[in-house]
């Protein structure tokens, strides 16, 4: 699809009139947890840890963060918000209709970790690479657990819902993203069915009642459309497993692509493609590290 243009909050690096505690809570109320290294590279970055771990442990002395301690990391913190920490945040402007979800014990935050931290780890790759090329994709460009409707009373949850504009010259071109994060916990079966999903709410308009459902995808009243002026990208980023075991997560992806009917449609339609989280770290997502799930050599996400 050719990438449409709408008005996006964005930025390329957090506001210096905005205080440092309200965006440390800002990011926490959106990305839901975060360690102190996250939130230094995505709201300070070049500057010594103190900038932020000192307002971190301001703000947990008033009760309005907590954090728990990662496993095997030389106890290292990870900061969520507390009820009143999330009370307090559900009035930001950033943050207006995104629900709020407290954490409520360090043991709660625990087994939420791993999934949230690594989420948040491939939004700081495209946000590293942002930086370097001049493009806008800031802090709040990225929002984790976004949930779709599908037919039947059913809904998809995308891992994190991205916003990105990428400078050229003079044009200015806002793409969008469904991110899917693999940590190769789940079969690779039920992550390539995953596609299904996306081709579902891709084609699902509702119909009014008393109405036959529609037979034809994706027509003008398709349910995205209340979201988004183009359908986004659908990209998927693994990690957790060798490299041979991630090719063939990924080898699966594309014969979900290529075996059902919905999907291959959506996927003439609609870039899609996969990519080692080692990869965005240490080329960027710019780099030639998306293998396209409809085929072809590996290229940009912004290629795809």
């Amino acid at each position: 699809m050719t990438p449409a243009f709408e008005t996006m909050p964005s930025g390329r690096a957090p506001s210096p009139i905005e205080p440092l505690p309200h965006q440390l809570m800002a990011v926490l109320g959106q990305h839901r947890m975060a360690t102190t290294n996250q939130l230094l590279e995505l709201l300070r970055p070049g500057t010594a840890r103190q900038t932020v771990s000192a307002p971190l442990n301001k703000l947990r002395r008033d009760g309005l963060v907590d954090y728990t301690v990662l496993p095997q990391s030389n106890r290292s913190r990870a900061w969520y918000l507390t009820s009143e920490g999330a009370r307090l945040t559900k009035d930001f402007p950033s943050l207006r209709g995104r629900p709020a979800y407290p954490i409520s014990s360090a043991t709660a935050a625990s087994l939420k970790t791993p999934h949230t931290l690594t989420v948040l780890r491939s939004h700081l790759a495209f946000v590293a690479d942002a930086r370097r090329r001049g493009d806008e994709h800031g802090h709040l460009d990225w929002t984790p657990e976004v949930f779709h409707p599908l037919s039947d009373g059913e809904r998809i949850i995308t891992d994190a819902v991205m916003h990105y504009t990428l400078i050229e010259g003079e044009e200015r071109a806002k793409l969008r993203a469904f991110v899917e994060v693999d940590r190769a916990t789940m079969g690779s079966e039920r992550l390539a069915s995953k596609l299904i999903e996306y081709a579902r709410l891709w084609s699902y308009e509702p119909q009014p009642v008393g109405r036959p459902r529609a037979r034809q995808p994706a027509a003008a009243g398709a349910v995205w459309l209340r979201w988004y002026p183009v359908f986004p990208r659908v990209l998927f980023v693994l990690t957790g497993a060798s490299r041979y075991v991630l090719g063939n997560r990924i080898s699966d992806l594309q014969a979900m692509v290529a075996e059902h009917p919905l999907v291959g449609t959506l996927a003439r339609q609609v870039p899609m493609g996969a990519a080692v989280l080692d990869d965005l770290e240490d080329q960027g997502p710019t780099g030639d590290v998306w293998v396209p799930l409809a085929g072809g050599d590996s290229r940009p996400w912004t290629e795809l």
